[in-house]
């Protein structure tokens, strides 16, 4: 009940405590900017930081509503501006130095402002922003209101000032355009005028432009049409035809940078190409200045052009990225470049300040430097910043006084608490992590990338120095954390290990072991209680497989330190079992877990669900995983990944996440009693949290914002700030004595350090040479493992150790491999020399099977990703043919195809068409029918005519008469002549009664009809000639189907004449049939294809089976095997075997002629009259086929050329479907480019028209303002105008004379506030002057106060009519420049006027001129050269009769001479075959001179006196060949039988082959083994120790199996020898086989 009651009381003191922000510590990324003569401030996260450059002191004014954007200040009223980052900012005005918030504006802007700028005089304050508005927007920051607003669309401005001698001028600065502004006001109302500056080109150089909305200079086309802008033709007609420019007419600019003010309102503009430009204020004219070069080049200097500019008396003050400021001396067109001051880094900002005494040097890292302009100038550092952002900090023990912060690059920096003043720096030039403070002793940790950690001595907090330096591993550090006690150090690596050390100096930061956990840990918590010896130590670490999260739990006892060998093995790992390590893990992922101080609950921050749960740990000890489960959940409103730390003791739950919120929490509840948003989101909220040890400060590090804020607290009292204060204490007395020995141990390691330094020289030389004399080699190896870290060295260390406990053991084994590689080698050596047939392969010789088994795998994987490129390959590939094919083949409704002839190179292609789709053919529908209407309604309004015209019969007569004329006429309109129509497509019998005269084509619609009733026209003139291309090429089909029949008749022939003809045989190629390229056949494949091992034995069992049925089907067939032995296969002899039939000899011919008997020889002559007749019916079977076979080649020769000759018809027929198509699409062409022509001067007109519309609502405008001043009466007028003659005087202030020869501006207009503060001071003196006393003696006290109303009211008129004057003055210059603007409005719309009609007049005429296409025969016109007259307006029309009566005449004459050239061609031919005839007879005569002398000279061999001598020479001839035969037979039957006997040989090798082969297999078993026992028998001599006993053994073995080998190899050797001799032996025996024949 105690502990419930002092919770409550807690409670309640808790919800009145809230937290203060004490100063923050951050750097400008923007531009500074002074508030006043000695303050100057800048954004840095979520607040706005103010520094006063004589104490330094700082102030801190916070945006509540997230982080900073963008800052302006406004020196003469000393307010600050600023804008916050979030959805549809705000911008917020601050008084300066009460901070107090004097107004807000709201605008319409979506995401972000951009830049903000006050006027120097005034309460204009100008705001740009940037995606999606783009607009320039200015306000009255006392009112709160936006005076008028302008949007640019796409244009980004990097820099926006206004003029500081003129309110009302204003200049935006983007890479690619200055504009400036002109600020036009009327009473209340304010307007915007823009004015760009036209840059020159990137050379310096200006191009002429020409006028885009009126052309001065365009060609006129008397053919074509008008000419119009490039605007018109890219149709364009509002706004941005005025500025759109062609890809040819755009040409690279200039690119600013930065500008600056001149006292004399012009501009002074820096470019990227290092061009300085001055712009006029008053014309914009820009002038290039050239640059002056006195001295010798600057070496090593990088200043190319300037990043900031800076104005001052005579020229500016720039940098750029070299480290330089340079002063610019400028001098009419020319400027010298001198060097000003030189700064430690790049120079990113210069800014005067108002008095100009001082100049700002900002650095691209955020260091400030003031230079002072005095007698004696002084250059001082008024911010240092820090090497980058934040990446760690931590308080010094106790956390009263100092704090420690670390950046990326390694530098550390000590912080006071108090003031936030930095103490001291240290540059570690490493790149850095994560900083943690020793609580037991004044030193640090640091953790670097490169796995080191080091060590600082803090003692000193204005020379902290590094003191030592751990090398853990090579992977980076990611944690360190320092035990509550400071007894240990846990360094958490990427890899997953935590490595513990000894935290106390004493002990040199002895590394005690490391503990492997998951990778990617998230956070280390510990719990080190006062009154316990041991320290509770819980890793979070995620795993990302499933989604959860995994918690280790280990303890580390007080007495590591003294066991720590003991407790770790060889390589450093701390047991297990040694550090009681439990492993829990957790259904949901978290992202941060905390152990509460009593060891028995976990309190995690949920990383998906905005949820912090608490789970209670098992009391009883377990193995494995123990899955936790949420005992307690609280939603928290913090979003975005967050993390949870505890308060030192114990009793807070501090949480921080991405929203940039920290919280503070009841350990016990949960509920948050503080808040405090110190950061954004905009930032990615909150990386660290850090809170002293009595709980009194808080700091706050912003993860991308590079602030680092520290909190206090604001009510802090009650049992919650008892409790922390009291553990405080008593940890403090805890840590006292530990602190003060390891102090006073860094301050003798320090002290002797110092000592060692300072040695005398002599005695360091003579330990240095000493140490390099005694030990060189350990000083290597020292330097050669100080590199390695300490878990290599820990492994290598373990290694050495097992090497040096196994090293006898290790070199037997190594003895035994070098054995059996010995006798490895030597088998190789042996197999190499072995047969083929025995060879083993190298890879048999391979001991190492997992070896074989990697390389095996590897391949394999090698082969699936090559084999699955290839498929993702094809798939690609086919993909692309199909959408080739759906394109160019699937979608046509008729392929393109083509014809050949077949004896003369002529190719038809046909015309490819896709089918028409429905849109096309309703609109085509459309179309005709409304040609069908009208012409309905043409034939309705001439009867309607008829009808009321008729009166008499006479008459009616007459109209019919009239009527048949004009019917005659209209079917003449119809059917125009092909001249006039165009073209020739009436030969493709195309119906061309619907088309428009091309005389009529006036309007749009009708162009349009008759561009869809041409393509009409084109469609059907190809589908004509396809119908054509379609019959001839089933003509050709059956072409060759027929040339295929009789080729086959013609083949029979060929064989039974036995004639060596190639038969010619037309084939279709594959131009004719393209979709034989689609289908790939088997013949193309030219690659081996792959067959799958099932596919294999599926085709051989097909393969057996269809053998298996072919035996069954033969099966034994008697009949036909006699039909074959008697008739020859044949029962009837057929015509066709004549010429194969061959009558057989008789026997008694193979005996000589005197043998015979007198019946052989009746047989002889039976004989050979039966040859005789047979020889003659094959002569004329020969001379049938031979008939045959010329008259079928006849045919087809015939049908071919008939085919050929249509083939050469159709030909003709495509060209003129060409030209027909040609003729349309040229009709097409000219129609579109008049309807395109027309388009362009709708736009044209349609932007004039618009341009026209503009123009008179500006002036309309005008027209108002002028209408708002005529209702002020006359009277009214002219006492205005009195007032606004009027000059009354201005009491200025006096000003020091130095301070104006400083101000390069001199004095400027002045402000509202001065005439308020004027005004107040008038009023004040005229107090003093109403005053009691100045009344004179005697005079009523009621008059004098009547006078002194009646004076304060006529001295309060004149201050209004004052102010009424100045407004007057703007109102007449606002009404001047409207007048002004009205006059040249008013010019330009009657500019646009005339451009207007004269665009009316080219368009009628381009609609009355039309284009007409008129077909001419060939002949009709002849020009010479080529050279076509396109001009005709000399030309004259003539009767055509008069042309075709000279043609007659002409044609009549040329058949004349046609005639006369005839007779004289037939009398040379004459001539000529007279000629002929003679020379032929000559030539006979000759010939046959030499039959006559060949036939005396002939040569008589014996062969051919035996031929003419013989009577049977056919007989002898007959029997030689008889002989012949029977030789053949006799050698066909010795070659049978030796083929008989090489099988029988081939069998028995064969069956010797099996059986050597068992034999191997049983020897390769043998061998196997053999060498099983030979190892086993090598185990037992190793064990034995018997070496020469199994040395002795295995020789024994080796001998006797290359004994048995070598036997083996001889045996081989014989039967082969002996196999050599039986074939000898057989062919021997063959050689004498008819001698050696049994009897």
């Amino acid at each position: 009940m105690a502990q419930d009651r002092e919770r409550d009381e807690a409670q309640n003191v808790a919800l009145c405590a809230s937290l203060s922000v004490r100063w923050v510590q951050g750097f400008p990324r923007q531009n500074v900017h002074f508030v006043n003569d000695s303050t100057i401030c800048y954004p840095c996260g979520n607040f706005v930081i103010f520094i006063n450059i004589e104490t330094k002191k700082k102030t801190v004014l916070q945006c509540m509503n997230g982080i900073v954007g963008v800052v302006a200040t406004n020196v003469p009223y000393e307010v600050v501006a600023f804008s916050d980052r979030r959805l549809r900012p705000l911008i917020y005005i601050y008084n300066f130095p009460g901070l107090t918030r004097r107004t807000k504006l709201k605008g319409n802007v979506l995401l972000d402002y951009t830049l903000l700028s006050f006027s120097y005089c005034g309460t204009y304050l100008a705001s740009y922003s940037s995606l999606p508005e783009f607009e320039l927007a200015l306000w009255n920051w006392e009112s709160g209101v936006i005076l008028c607003k302008k949007s640019q669309p796409g244009i980004d401005v990097s820099q926006m000032t206004f003029n500081p001698m003129n309110r009302h001028q204003l200049c935006l600065s983007s890479p690619s355009a200055v504009t400036v502004w002109t600020i036009e006001r009327s009473n209340q109302e304010h307007y915007l005028k823009a004015k760009s500056v036209k840059l020159p080109m990137e050379d310096g150089s200006f191009c002429n432009e020409t006028d885009v909305v009126f052309p001065q200079s365009l060609p006129k086309d008397p053919i074509y049409g008008p000419v119009l802008p490039v605007s018109a033709i890219a149709g364009l007609v509002g706004e941005e035809a005025e500025t759109f420019r062609p890809k040819d007419g755009l040409y690279a600019l200039l690119h600013p940078t930065m500008h600056c003010w001149t006292p004399t309102s012009d501009l002074y503009v820096g470019c990227e190409e290092g061009h300085l430009l001055m712009i006029s204020g008053e014309n914009l004219k820009v002038t290039v200045l050239n640059k002056i070069e006195d001295g010798p080049p600057r070496v090593g200097r990088n200043f190319v052009s300037p990043v900031t500019m800076a104005y001052q008396k005579g020229g500016v003050l720039a940098s750029g990225i070299d480290g330089f400021v340079y002063s610019f001396l400028i001098k009419d067109t020319n400027y010298k470049v001198e060097d000003f001051l030189e700064v430690e880094g790049p120079v990113e900002h210069l800014m005067f300040s108002p008095s100009y005494r001082m100049l700002l040097i900002q650095t691209d890292k955020g260091s400030i430097y003031i230079y002072t302009f005095d007698e004696e100038p002084t250059f001082e550092k008024l911010l240092a910043a820090c090497d980058g952002k934040f990446q760690a900090t931590d308080f010094i023990t106790p956390g009263n006084e100092y704090c420690m912060t670390l950046t990326q690059s390694g530098e550390v920096c000590v912080w006071g608490i108090e003031d936030g003043a930095c103490v001291s720096r240290i540059y570690l030039n490493i790149p850095a992590t994560v900083l943690a403070c020793s609580p037991s002793s004044l030193s640090a940790a640091v953790g670097t990338e490169d796995g080191f950690v080091h060590f600082l001595d803090i003692q000193d907090v204005e020379s902290p120095h590094s003191v030592h330096t751990a090398y853990l591993s090579e992977s980076p550090v990611q944690h360190l954390l320092y035990d509550q006690r400071g007894m240990y150090l846990l360094v958490g690596t990427s890899e997953g290990h935590v490595f513990v050390i000894n935290a106390k100096p004493s002990s040199l930061f002895q590394i005690l072991g490391f503990i492997e956990v998951g990778k990617g840990i998230l956070q280390i918590s510990t719990v080190s209680p006062l009154e316990t010896d041991v320290v509770e130590v819980m890793v979070l670490s995620p795993l990302p497989e499933t989604g959860r999260t995994r918690l280790e739990i280990f303890t580390l006892p007080k007495i590591l330190p003294q066991v720590s060998a003991s407790f770790a093995d060889e390589r450093g790992r701390l047991r297990d079992a040694f550090i009681h390590k439990f492993v829990y893990e957790i259904e949901h992922a978290l992202s941060s877990a905390v152990l509460n101080f009593q060891s028995n609950r976990i309190y995690g921050f949920c990383n998906q669900v905005p949820y912090i749960c608490s789970y209670l740990l098992p009391e009883k000890e377990h193995s494995g995983i123990c899955i936790l489960k949420s005992y307690q959940k609280v939603q928290s409103k913090q979003y975005g990944p967050g993390m949870l730390s505890l308060s030192p003791h114990g009793l807070w739950l501090i949480t921080i996440a991405k929203c940039g919120i920290l919280c503070i929490r009841d350990i016990h509840t949960l509920e948050t009693f503080v808040q405090c948003r110190s950061h954004s989101h905009q930032g990615h909220g909150i990386q660290s949290v850090r809170i002293s040890m009595d709980g009194q400060s808080i700091l706050v590090n912003g993860k991308d914002d590079s602030t680092l804020v520290n909190l206090r607290w604001r009510q802090f009292g009650g049992n919650l700030a008892n409790e922390i204060l009291e553990y405080s204490q008593q940890l403090s007395t805890y840590l006292k004595n530990t602190m003060d020995e390891e102090n006073d141990y860094l301050s003798v390691a320090k002290k002797d350090s110092l000592d060692l330094g300072s040695e005398p020289e002599h005695a360091i030389n003579e330990n240095v040479r000493l140490s390099v004399d005694s030990l060189q080699e350990e000083l290597v190896k020292v330097d050669n493992t100080a590199e390695i870290p300490w878990i290599q060295q820990k492994s290598q260390e373990a290694i050495k150790n097992e090497v040096k406990l196994f090293s006898n053991k290790r070199k037997e084994i190594k003895r035994g491999i070098k054995a059996l590689a010995k006798t490895i080698l030597d088998m190789m050596e042996e197999n190499e020399a072995v047969d083929n047939i025995a060879k083993l392969e190298q890879q048999e010789f391979g001991l190492d099977l997992e070896e074989l088994e990697r390389l095996h795998d590897e391949s394999e994987e090698e082969v699936a990703k090559i084999r699955k490129d290839a498929e993702m390959q094809n798939l690609a590939k086919r993909y692309l043919a199909e959408l080739i094919k759906e394109e160019c083949w699937n979608s046509m409704a008729v392929k393109g195809r083509a014809l050949k002839c077949f004896h003369i190179p002529c190719v038809v292609e046909n015309f490819p068409m896709k089918e028409r789709t429905d849109e096309e053919l309703k609109e085509l529908k459309r179309v005709v029918q409304q040609k069908k209407i009208e012409a309905e309604c043409l034939k309705l309004q001439k009867e309607i005519v008829e009808v009321q015209s008729a009166i008499t019969l006479v008459k009616k007569h007459h109209e019919e008469e009239d009527e048949e004329e004009e019917e005659d006429g209209t079917t003449k309109d119809t059917n125009l002549p092909n001249y006039l129509l165009g073209s020739l497509s009436t030969d493709f019998r195309v119906h061309t009664s619907l088309l428009s005269s091309q005389l009529e084509l006036h309007s749009r619609e009708e162009k349009i009809n008759q561009i869809i009733l041409l393509k009409d026209i084109i469609y059907k003139v190809k589908t004509a000639f396809n119908s054509e291309f379609d019959a001839a090429y089933k003509q050709k089909e059956i072409e060759i189907a027929r040339v295929k029949e009789n080729n086959v008749r013609i083949q029979e022939i060929v064989l039974d004449l036995e004639l060596e003809e190639s038969i010619w045989q037309p084939e279709f190629e594959d131009c004719e049939k393209p979709e034989r390229t689609l289908i790939v056949e088997s013949t193309e494949i030219t690659a081996q294809r792959h067959i799958n091992p099932w596919q294999k034995a599926k085709t051989e069992l097909l393969v057996t089976r269809e053998m298996e049925r072919l035996l069954l089907s033969r099966g034994p067939n008697t009949r036909r095997r006699a039909l074959m032995d008697m008739m020859g296969g044949v029962l009837e002899v057929k015509k066709e075997d004549i010429l194969r039939m061959v009558i057989p000899q008789p026997a008694f011919m193979s005996k000589p002629d005197a043998l015979w008997s007198e019946e052989e020889r009746k047989q002889f002559k039976a004989y050979e009259k039966k040859v005789k007749e047979l020889n003659e019916e094959r002569d004329k079977y020969r001379k049938s086929l031979e008939t045959e076979m010329k008259k079928l080649q006849n045919s087809i020769q015939e049908s071919t050329q008939n085919f050929d000759e249509h083939l050469k018809r159709l030909f003709e027929r495509r060209v003129r479907a060409e030209m027909v198509v040609s003729q349309e699409e040229l009709k097409i062409n000219n129609l579109v480019f008049s309807l395109m022509l027309d388009e362009e001067i709708s736009s044209r007109e349609a932007f004039l028209n618009n341009y026209l519309a503009r123009k008179q609502e500006e002036k309309v405008l005008d027209r108002s303002f002028k209408k708002e001043f005529s209702e002020i009466p006359s009277h009214q007028v002219d006492i205005l105008y009195k007032l606004f003659k009027r000059r009354p005087r201005i009491h200025k202030q006096k000003v020091h004379s130095d301070t104006t020869s400083l101000v390069p501006f001199g004095e400027r207009p002045g402000s509202g506030k001065l005439n308020k503060d004027a005004f107040a001071q008038l009023m004040k003196a005229m107090d003093d002057l109403d005053s009691i006393n100045n009344m004179p003696e005697g005079l009523d006290p009621s008059v004098w106060e009547h006078f002194c109303m009646t004076r304060r009211a006529k001295v309060e008129n004149e201050q209004k009519v004052k102010q009424k004057a100045a407004g007057l003055i703007e109102m007449v210059a606002f009404l001047q420049r409207r007048t002004e603007d009205d006059e040249k409005v008013q010019h330009e719309i009657e500019k646009v006027f005339h451009e207007l009609i004269l665009l009316q007049e080219d368009k009628v005429k381009f609609q009355l001129n039309l284009t007409i296409q008129i077909l001419l025969k060939q002949g009709q016109v002849e020009l010479e050269n080529f050279q076509l007259l396109l001009d005709y307006s000399d030309a004259i029309l003539i009767n055509k009769n008069i042309i075709e009566d000279l043609n007659s005449v002409i044609r009549t004459q040329g058949q004349k001479k046609v005639a006369s050239m005839m007779e004289s061609k037939e009398i040379h031919k004459g001539i000529f075959q007279i000629e002929w005839e003679h020379k032929k007879m000559e030539m006979e005569m000759e010939d046959l001179n030499q039959k006559a002398w060949d036939i005396q000279m002939l040569f008589f061999s014996r062969d051919r006196q035996k031929y003419l001598n013989e009577p049977n020479y056919e007989t002898l001839i007959a029997i030689q060949i008889g002989i012949m035969e029977q030789t053949i037979a006799v050698l066909d039957k010795t070659h049978k039988k030796n083929v008989e006997n090489c099988k029988k040989l081939l069998k028995k090798l064969r069956r010797c082959s099996n059986q050597k082969d068992v034999a191997n297999y049983t020897l390769s078993c043998n061998l196997r083994e053999e060498l099983v026992a030979v190892s086993e028998r090598k185990d037992i001599c190793n064990a034995v120790g018997s070496t020469l006993t199994c040395e002795k053994i295995a020789k024994e073995r080796y001998e006797n199996m290359m004994q048995h080998q070598k036997l083996t190899k001889i045996s081989k050797e014989q039967a082969e020898q002996i196999s050599i001799l039986q074939a000898e032996v057989e062919r021997l025996r063959m050689k004498t086989f008819p001698a050696l024949v049994q009897m």
